[in-house]
């Protein structure tokens, strides 16, 4: 898979971004403030129900506890028309967002299965393809004006596109008169925004956040609360909507192909699509994996993660419903009682929900822009033959390299990699964090923006991938597995081998010398940012 996604300049187009003085803008009249604005005046009191649409996202894919989807089905119940689905597939939109072939493939996979579930309740899923960006509203406007919609819901995604592709939507809809326009939230448990300070701002700190959100929930239990599936329409509706039936799931788009069949499939078998597979996946962390991951969460070799992350980023299986079997599992007891294992995994959930609260209340974390604005004025290093070796797992350094392979073989890797392998790119390195975190769009299944672009911030934290390497692999079985050149390496040299094993020994392996220095680029970086966050007037 590295070998098609070679640093270029259509790729560095991608990383522009506005002036820090029009993110300042853009963070006080927020897309998401400007959505609600309009949604008060498009959720009209319409007396004539004809067919109700739901329209589909990358981010919900799912009949289950879907609270656009039940909204319209509960519509569709008023009046005599149906309630029909439709998912916009922007292949264009893909390519700017670079999202990845495994993540693709899985969508697509996912649609099919969900088309499917739909048909056998006569509820049909029409696939609609916009060929350009900029046709989408338009798009979706003629599609609502030929099948005689007169109300059309959707799920609220939070990005800075999608909340101004909604806009624009919403804008159309309030010039019509017998039309109705509801986007509801429904990616997380907690409304984004709605956990705030004392002083009435939304916090920005995840501690004291996780706290406020576990007395939301225990305070709330209604929050967690799942909605039915649709109840279908009648068999009529197959012959009344045949051309929608007939819709097909599109193939990969040729820029998101897999680099052989044995790759697609090797990933299909990984992460098997849609609903059914991720509540059986959930069942089995929750039955094996759960009660000891408190103590050996940031152990990768175990593998002690849900793996749950690709179902949860495209809405497969909702959060909802995943913390809801969860707590029963827990005996009923809240997130922060009984199980330890409970506790610090709805911990890690509670940090996607609070990366959405950041999407939403700062926009521009989604346009290639810090949190902390200051960071736009670091220089960055150009580093070519090192920004290689770092995509290649080849920089030397055996946890940094374990982790980029699993990447480039799995289209995921182990959170506490993540942390690692973006420290050493952006500190040790200092190349841009914004390549790092574009490859990692362009090659992960469960990329999701929010969690994407929080997990990338710069900051003056920087691992030491030896010493984390010797305390979250401590027998080296995880370097060993990604990393075959040092598969017979014993004991703690395997951590740094180019230190550890006499030069002969060391020039057998195979395996490169580190590509920095760690102390000497550590204290570089740190001289670098308070050199240039000293300097910079966002």
């Amino acid at each position: 898979m590295t070998g098609k996604h070679e640093r270029s300049q259509s790729t560095d187009d991608m990383l522009k971004h506005p002036s820090t003085k029009r993110a300042k803008e853009i963070d006080e009249d927020t897309p998401m403030s400007q959505l609600e604005e309009l949604l008060e005046k498009t959720r009209k009191d319409q007396k004539n129900t004809r067919n109700v649409l739901h329209w589909f996202r990358s981010k919900d894919i799912r009949e289950h506890d879907n609270r656009g989807l039940h909204a319209a089905a509960q519509k569709a119940k008023e009046g005599s028309g149906s309630l029909i689905t439709m998912y916009l597939f922007s292949p264009k939109d893909m390519e700017w967002h670079g999202t990845s072939a495994p993540r693709t493939d899985f969508i697509l996979e996912s649609l099919q299965k969900l088309k499917a579930s739909l048909e056998d309740r006569n509820i049909p899923l029409a696939i609609v393809t916009a060929k350009e960006r900029a046709e989408k509203t338009e798009d979706v406007m003629q599609f609502v004006k030929d099948h005689d919609v007169s109300h059309i819901y959707a799920n609220i995604e939070y990005e800075v596109d999608e909340l101004r592709r909604d806009i624009k939507v919403a804008k159309h809809v309030s010039q019509e008169k017998d039309l109705s326009f509801d986007a509801l939230h429904d990616q997380t448990v907690v409304r984004p925004g709605t956990i705030t300070t004392g002083s009435g701002g939304p916090m920005k700190v995840f501690t004291p956040y996780h706290k406020a959100w576990l007395s939301e929930t225990k305070s709330d239990p209604s929050l967690l609360d799942t909605v039915p599936p649709p109840q279908g329409n009648d068999k009529d509706a197959k012959k009344q909507f045949k051309d929608l039936f007939d819709s097909k799931v599109p193939d990969l788009p040729e820029s998101k192909q897999f680099a052989s069949k044995e790759e697609r499939d090797r990933i299909r078998k990984l992460w098997p699509a849609g609903h059914d597979a991720g509540i059986e996946r959930l069942n089995h962390f929750l039955d094996q994996k759960v009660s000891d991951y408190a103590k050996h969460r940031s152990e990768p070799a175990r593998d002690p993660s849900s793996r749950l992350s690709p179902y949860f980023s495209s809405g497969i299986i909702s959060v909802r419903e995943a913390l809801s079997v969860t707590k029963k599992r827990n005996d009923g007891q809240h997130f922060d009682e009984g199980d330890a294992g409970v506790a610090a995994w709805v911990r890690e959930i509670v940090f996607r929900e609070f990366y959405r609260q950041v999407t939403v209340t700062s926009p521009h974390t989604t346009m290639n822009l810090p949190q902390n604005l200051k960071f736009d004025n670091v220089e960055w290093e150009d580093d070519e033959e090192g920004w290689k070796k770092w995509y290649e797992g080849k920089t030397g350094e055996p946890f940094i390299d374990a982790g980029m392979r699993q990447l480039n073989s799995e289209g995921y890797m182990h959170n506490r990699l993540r942390m690692n392998t973006s420290s050493y790119l952006r500190a040790n390195m200092l190349i841009d964090y914004r390549l790092g975190e574009r490859y990692f769009a362009e090659h992960l299944i469960d990329w999701d923006l929010s969690n994407n672009t929080q997990g990338w911030e710069p900051s003056y934290t920087i691992f030491n991938p030896v010493v984390q390497a010797e305390k979250c692999d401590p027998n080296g079985d995880y370097i060993r597995k990604w990393v075959p050149e040092l598969k017979n390496v014993e004991g703690k040299a395997v951590f740094a081998p180019s230190e550890r094993l006499s030069e002969a020994e060391f020039k057998k392996l195979g395996y490169p010398k580190p590509h920095v220095n760690f102390r000497e680029s550590q204290q570089r970086a740190k001289e670098r940012y308070k050199r240039d966050l000293a300097n910079a007037d966002p």
